[in-house]
């Protein structure tokens, strides 16, 4: 479930929840909360002045270092241009929102309304800087292992899904593999609809051969379904069919 956090003062009292799902507790609360100011939540506060732009330009630095190291231990006769496709494709802005998606925690941050009633357009961008901006965080807080087991321990099986496939699209992979595999499109049902018609949050399902692969959730119906397929796609690479 995705909460609605509309002021700083629900965001600092969910800290608690976000550090149990990140799985680091801050010695500084503060780089965590500002983790999730968005600049358009700013423009419309006579007390928060700063947004997270600047976390998220430091963490997808150091985002970018790990998953680097981590290729090159783990493919030690790839050449420099395979390695570098792949890192592409781990530190992407889709990736990043499929990171930040499992785990739940785009419904925390601090939006301008209007950036609130954009119906989605946009929001993975904003998820995806999230999730750097997390990154940086954890860093200033705690320094790089820190930051090395947020992103393994709780992204490996995602990562090594997208290194076993070209996860471009994840709704249009899917509908490749549904059809060879079993001569049928996938089928997305919405299994639940939750908070206000501005700020709505989708859950959806993903069934192949009447069988439920994977669910996902997002801000829109078309943002849930890529999830959704996200999900599916991972567990068809790690064997789950």
């Amino acid at each position: 479930m995705i909460l609605s956090m509309n002021t700083p003062e629900k965001l600092f009292q969910a800290i608690p929840e976000i550090e149990a799902k990140i799985r680091y507790a801050f010695r500084d609360r503060s780089l965590l909360a500002l983790a999730f100011v968005h600049r358009s939540f700013i423009n419309e506060s006579r007390f928060i002045v700063e947004h997270n732009e600047r976390l998220e330009f430091l963490g997808d630095s150091i985002l970018g270092m790990l998953v680097a190291e981590y290729l090159y231990r783990k493919n030690p006769t790839m050449p420099e241009g395979d390695l570098s496709r792949l890192r592409s494709r781990l530190v992407d802005g889709s990736a990043c929102t499929g990171y930040i998606q499992k785990l739940d925690l785009g419904g925390y941050l601090l939006l301008g309304r209007g950036e609130q009633m954009n119906d989605g357009r946009g929001r993975e961008s904003i998820l995806a800087d999230l999730f750097e901006a997390i990154i940086a965080a954890i860093y200033i807080d705690g320094g790089l292992e820190p930051v090395r087991r947020f992103i393994f321990d709780n992204f490996s099986a995602e990562m090594e899904a997208l290194v076993r496939g070209p996860f471009g699209n994840p709704k249009a992979l899917l509908q490749e593999y549904s059809q060879k595999k079993f001569h049928l499109a996938p089928v997305y049902e919405t299994l639940e609809e939750m908070g206000p018609d501005h700020s709505k949050t989708f859950c959806v399902v993903v069934k192949m051969n009447n069988q439920e692969f994977g669910r996902g959730a997002g801000v829109s119906k078309k943002e849930a379904q890529q999830a959704a397929a996200f999900d599916a796609l991972t567990r068809v690479a790690n064997g789950h069919e």
